[in-house]
């Protein structure tokens, strides 16, 4: 048998759309990204990833110590340079963690922004219908003025007023919101800055000793230390010279330093030869980089004559140890002597290097090790000669303020004595070469630098310190008066005519509101009287506490 159906017929339900996972992820890893505990977990990691670049040696800095690194640390150096550890600032790891950092601030920022000028503008919302609910409570007698009046005294206080019939709602506080987005906005604009200084920036530091023949060019291979940011080409450096003129300095009667000041003759292609002079807080600009002074010393000026009678004079900065009295030590080194003028060749293991410790105010009496002070009031130069192959025709780079203590431990290089000189003094050796003391000259350090992002920089952190100070004082609350026919029972406040219901809610931790209550209800009232009672909530106690849900 055949049932029939005669049910009417339906149509097929529609199918249900699959979520586009590909998107929900994408939408999830965003929110994830731009919330504030990303943002502080990024900046964690940021300042932990900077740690190797300040313990570890970096090649844009100090090429030099990154291969001494290399040399003491065979095994391990390899391994840190293939995670860039010698170069962190500029490794892959390192940009990902400064991008998302950046990507995520703005990601944070951006929605706060447009919600904090919306609230900027909207209107204080309407007054709770149980005002006697809120943290603080109070109920006075209505002023001369009425509704107009209250409005007026909570404008002159800087309240923003909303006038409603027989209501008044006032807010004020938006400062700490404020203060909160000034302080993420300008943090972004430190990041730029320092974006900009990394990219576009460049730095060099020079050795500069007083003379003529020791003028500075601006050019990658005069500076002892150069750094050139990745989209910096060392051709396009701006072009300009400088030679030291002179150098005073002025110490107290301890060595502490007072005053430093150099002069210098500067010359460039664009503009004519001039004199200038800077000091310490008052750098040198020079056509868009800036001229440091960070340090001073002295250069002993030592003539050597040679067996053949060729004199040979050396100017060569000694590098001060760290002391107050500026005692320094270096290295003069004479790789051309006793070479014979006939023949032009010299006999083997007989170059020349003195290595001393210059005193500027020696002792009157031995141990001469130290300087009394740094000024030049009792010069002393104590040098101990060396005679051998110094190894500067190896190739191999060395530093030119010590001498190869390989050469020394080989034997290539002995000693052949001790002498301490004073200035003008003559050192005749074992081989009846001769070696004086002349004098000195001064030197100064230099930096050149160029950071395009300072300006921005220094204002961003000016705009950050405001912001800080605007979110952590900035308090943000809320405060109603309503005007109502008063309760005709026994006992009320007003006698039975209309009074004034007022009540206030911070919206933020605020221990100090209730004293702020007080004094605008007073201020409403007139009445000292009235600001007693308003100190207290419904239930005699400053109740912070208390729920705002009756908004």
């Amino acid at each position: 048998m055949t049932v029939l159906d005669d049910r009417p017929e339906t149509a097929a339900p529609a199918p249900r759309r699959r979520p586009n996972r590909l998107l929900a992820l994408l939408r999830n890893s965003w929110r994830q990204l731009t919330s504030m505990r990303t943002a502080l977990i990024l900046l964690f990691l940021l300042a932990v990833a900077a740690i190797p670049g300040s313990v570890l040696p970096q090649r844009g800095i100090s090429p030099e110590k990154v291969n001494e690194y290399f040399t003491d640390h065979p095994d391990l150096a390899p391994r840190l340079d293939r995670i860039g550890a010698f170069e962190v600032f500029g490794s892959v790891w390192f940009s990902a963690i400064y991008l998302l950092l950046f990507t995520s601030l703005i990601g944070c920022i951006t929605p706060r922004l447009r919600d904090h000028f919306r609230a900027l503008r909207s209107r204080p919302p309407a007054a709770p219908k149980r005002l006697d609910r809120l943290p603080q409570h109070t109920v006075l007698a209505v002023p001369a003025g009425g509704v107009a009046a209250i409005a007026e005294v909570l404008r002159k206080r800087r309240w923003r007023v909303e006038v409603r019939g027989d209501e008044v709602s006032a807010e004020k506080g938006y400062l700490k919101e404020t203060g909160n987005l000034l302080f993420h906005t300008s943090l972004i604009a430190v990041l730029i800055g320092v974006a900009l200084g990394s990219w576009y920036g460049w730095s060099g530091n020079r050795l500069l000793v007083a003379g003529a023949d020791n003028a500075f060019c601006n050019t990658r291979q005069q500076y002892a230390e150069a750094k050139l940011g990745p989209r910096v080409d060392s051709a396009e450096l701006p072009g300009f010279c400088l030679r030291l003129d002179d150098f005073q300095a002025r110490f107290l009667a301890s060595g502490q330093p007072e005053f430093f000041k150099a002069t210098v003759t500067v010359d460039g292609p664009d503009e004519a030869t001039r004199s200038a002079d800077f000091s310490v807080n008052s750098p040198l600009r020079l056509n868009g980089a800036s001229v440091y002074l960070l340090g001073h010393g002295y250069a002993p000026v030592i003539r050597y004559t040679d067996r053949f009678g060729r004199s040979q004079t050396s100017t060569t900065p000694f590098l001060t140890t760290g002391d107050t009295g500026l005692t320094s030590e270096g290295l003069a080194a004479f790789p051309d002597a006793n070479v014979d003028p006939r023949t032009g060749e010299r006999a083997p293991g007989l170059q020349m290097a003195f290595s001393g410790l210059y005193l500027p105010t020696a002792p009157q009496q031995a141990p001469f090790a130290r300087s009394e002070y740094p000024t030049e009031r009792n010069p002393a130069l104590n040098l101990v000669a060396y005679r051998g192959n110094l190894g500067l025709d190896a190739g191999i780079p060395g530093s030119i303020y010590q001498l190869d203590q390989r050469q020394v431990r080989t034997g290539k290089v002995k000693e052949v004595g001790t002498k301490l000189l004073r200035m003008g003094e003559t050192w005749t050796l074992d081989d009846g070469t001769t070696v004086e003391f002349l004098g000195t000259q001064r030197y100064v350090t230099l930096s050149v630098r160029h950071d395009p992002g300072s300006t921005l920089l220094l204002v961003s952190c000016g705009f950050l310190l405001v912001g800080l100070m605007g979110s952590l004082f900035g308090r943000r609350r809320r405060v109603f008066f309503r005007v109502s026919p008063a309760d005709p029972t026994e006992g009320s406040p007003t006698g039975g005519s209309s009074l004034v219901e007022a009540g206030g809610l911070p919206r933020t931790d605020y221990p100090g509101f209730a004293d702020e209550f007080a004094q605008l209800v007073a201020a409403v009232s007139g009445d000292d009287r009235a600001a007693e009672r308003a100190g207290t909530g419904r239930d005699g106690s400053d109740r912070a506490g208390a729920r705002e849900g009756t908004e």
